[in-house]
């Protein structure tokens, strides 16, 4: 039975006629990347029956929440039906009844349990969300599973992710064939914008993007391109003249105080809302623990009538600066401030992400603003925390107090969009 294939925006079609054993479709949120690597699948098992095929993930729930349901609409379009068995996190395909093969899902969180099985396929889907050691890790190890002997059979190995700068995937396909040419034949790759794919997303999906991304992140989170997201300055759109405010705290307002946990030099930012947009209006830095930043907070402001919103760093549920017994949360709590906090912090990238979209969107808006007279700490700070060698904020310098302590708040209240969508065939 010939191929049925789903129609495909232009890069789709473009990545499953390239006759490379490894292929790369690096492209923005919302592209389709996963649907037309599970299109791949759907087309092996029709030219390879019975040939078992690998999906690899960075985790567990990617492959539940995307790859199962996305599996399933990809194989209906294409006359096929699957049977998931997540117990043993297995895909099997069928004809009708009849058994086309299985597809072998795997984590990459630990690369070494990558073992014990064969396949002559496979799907590797946001490589590039890997650090560099574990990607490369679980590449040798997703090319050791690729074992079976059957003439004409490629053996080949489909990457699908989103650039996340230059990572293990420009590494092996864009700089490696750079230097050596010969490896050309054997390696391809296509990079796809979110607006190829845009008749299959939401109206408001893409506006959505450039207004929750810095302008340095479009290119690599819409347009899939490579781009350098850790050297310089972590906040490189921050102005101190353009997002300066005089603005200053009204009688009775609501505060929405940022902080940040540390022995010595706790850092609180004390923050206004007014027509939905932050606007950082106070500091208080270089405070010696919790209890002592709680009784100023209360005597500059709570008594003043001032109703205050803490939002702490989580890991302060664990610990305390003063008291080992006592949790620096409780100590808020019990200090009268309402509290704003997950039970674990946003990972680094989000919060650095969200806060650098409220400084400067892709639309040209700058929706935070801080009082540069009354914030010289804050200000500072935004100025000048680089990135470090390990690809982290620096915090080295000193910097990072202050940009912490006001990023969990503007990641709580203005978090950047979920990557995540339903996308479907132009057809369907």
């Amino acid at each position: 039975m010939t191929t049925i294939n789903p129609t495909l925006n232009v890069p789709q079609a473009q990545f499953l006629q390239m006759p490379h054993k490894f292929r790369a479709y690096v492209a923005g949120f919302g592209s389709g990347k996963t649907w037309v690597g599970c299109t791949s699948i759907c087309e092996h098992f029709w030219e390879w029956p019975g040939i078992n095929q690998g999906y690899f993930a960075p985790t567990y729930p990617q492959i539940r929440d995307i790859f199962y349901p996305t599996m399933e609409e990809v194989a209906a379009t294409m006359g096929l039906r699957v049977r998931v068995n997540q117990a043993n996190h297995e895909v099997h395909v069928y004809e009708g009844r009849k058994s086309r093969g299985t597809v072998i899902c795997r984590s990459m969180e630990k690369p070494e349990t990558i073992v014990g099985f064969k396949i002559g396929h496979a799907l590797i889907d946001e490589l590039d969300v890997m650090n560099m050691l574990k990607a490369q890790t679980a590449w040798r190890k997703i090319i050791a599973r690729m074992r079976y002997k059957v003439a004409g059979l490629k053996n080949g190995i489909d990457v699908t992710t989103t650039p996340e700068g230059f990572k293990f995937v420009y590494q092996q396909f864009v700089k490696a064939i750079r230097e050596k040419p010969s490896l050309a034949g054997m390696y391809g790759l296509i990079q796809a914008s979110t607006y190829d794919n845009e008749l299959n997303l939401p109206d408001d999906y893409i506006p959505s993007l450039r207004e929750s991304y810095p302008p340095q992140l479009i290119e690599a989170y819409l347009r899939g391109q490579f781009v350098n997201l850790t050297s310089g300055s972590v906040y490189p759109e921050f102005d101190r003249v353009k997002n300066h405010t005089s603005e200053t705290i009204k009688p009775g307002e609501v505060l929405h105080v940022g902080m940040d946990f540390n022995v010595m030099n706790m850092s609180a930012t004390i923050n206004v809302v007014r027509d939905g947009l932050p606007l950082t209006v106070a500091e208080r830095v270089k405070v010696r623990d919790t209890p002592d930043m709680a009784r100023i907070l209360k005597e500059d402001f709570l008594r003043a009538g001032h109703q205050i919103v803490v939002y702490p760093d989580a890991s302060g549920n664990n610990k305390s600066t003063k008291n080992a017994s006592e949790s620096d949360l409780s100590i808020l709590r019990t200090a009268g401030f309402k509290l704003e906090v997950n039970s674990a912090n946003p990972a680094v990238k989000d919060r650095v992400n969200a806060y650098n979209a409220m400084i400067l969107n892709d639309k040209g808006e700058r929706r935070f603003l801080i009082n540069t007279h009354t914030c010289p700490t804050t200000t500072e700070a935004l100025e000048q925390q680089i990135w470090g060698p390990d690809g982290q904020p620096d915090k080295t310098a000193g910097f990072d107090h202050p940009n912490d302590a006001n990023g969990y708040f503007m990641v709580k209240r203005w978090p950047i969009v979920k990557r995540e969508t339903t996308v479907r065939p132009l057809n369907g």
